[in-house]
């Protein structure tokens, strides 16, 4: 099947096809703390038309209210419970699970998860704390852990240490029953405007390869993320659109999960790449910017 480029005629019929709009936020609506051009002019036009907006994002680094005021900060008027994180999956997969409150989860991750996890009532601990951590690799060194730790989390995580890979694996290794969650595996992400920095991937390859286990993926495309929006809001998938810049994430979770799915070259994906013969992950759409959506449907 191949892409079809966005134009005045497939605009209008998408808009006219779907009731909500699920966008990604890196590379799609900000680079970095740079928001990308013509997002508000989108936005404001998609609600004007009565569209439901949702932002579902893989970048585990924020909780959902650092993320709310990271849009007002950026001019952009979102509420929280318009925001799906990867860090709020982890810890509704644990609640949903029944997750047992004796038991701790240990995060490789930043903020965003802690915070999460103790808005929900768990008792966790890692996170950038442990980024100061150092082993000492002496004959004598023994490593201690934790034996409460019931649930391992990995995330997006820029003080990622040999501390942090060994209390992860030691648990999952060692505490029976214990949980390897990782909020996603994007192996690359903007966290700069300018640059491409190593992804969650990147962290939870680490602890996957130390410990020989795959985890439980909780972000795109991972459906998990799509059961958590659905029971949030009365939609029809096949009334969404997904909006994102990976194939292989956003695109991907759109046509696992059954949406429409619109890609934009603002972010990670280029041209070449969709049009590669390797490349097997095809969107119904494809656009350079969100803010083409503006132009078509005033064309």
């Amino acid at each position: 099947m191949a892409e079809v480029l966005l134009t005045a005629d497939a605009a209008r019929s998408l808009v006219d096809s779907v009731d909500a709009f699920l966008f990604d936020c890196d590379g799609v609506i900000w680079k970095g703390d740079e928001l990308i051009e013509g997002v508000p002019e989108t936005l404001e036009l998609l609600r004007k038309m009565g569209k439901k907006i949702v932002f579902v994002t893989n970048n585990s680094r924020k909780s959902r209210k650092q993320y709310s005021n990271k849009f007002k900060a950026l001019g952009l008027d979102v509420t929280e419970e318009e925001i799906f994180t990867s860090s709020f999956a982890a810890t509704m997969f644990l609640k949903l699970n029944n997750f047992s409150p004796e038991k701790k989860v240990y995060v490789v991750g930043e903020d965003g998860i802690l915070e999460e996890l103790k808005l929900a009532g768990f008792e966790c601990f890692g996170g950038p704390e442990d980024g100061k951590k150092n082993i000492m690799l002496e004959a004598n060194f023994y490593f201690d852990h934790d034996k409460s730790v019931g649930a391992v989390i990995v995330g997006l995580d820029q003080y990622f240490n040999y501390y942090k890979m060994q209390y992860a694996s030691l648990c999952i290794r060692e505490n029976p029953g214990c949980l390897f969650i990782a909020t996603n595996r994007d192996p690359t992400g903007h966290m700069t405007p300018t640059q491409e920095w190593p992804g969650a991937g990147t962290m939870v390859a680490a602890v996957s390869c130390s410990v020989q286990k795959e985890p439980i993926v909780v972000g795109k495309p991972s459906s998990f993320l799509m059961d958590f929006l659905l029971k949030s809001y009365n939609l029809e998938t096949s009334r969404m659109c997904m909006v994102g810049d990976r194939l292989d994430t956003d695109i991907l979770f759109g046509q696992n999960t059954g949406c429409k799915t619109l890609l934009v070259m603002s972010g990670v994906t280029t041209l070449p790449e969709l049009q590669s013969a390797s490349n097997t992950i095809h969107p119904d759409l494809y656009t350079n910017s969100v803010h083409d959506l503006v132009h078509l449907l005033k064309s």
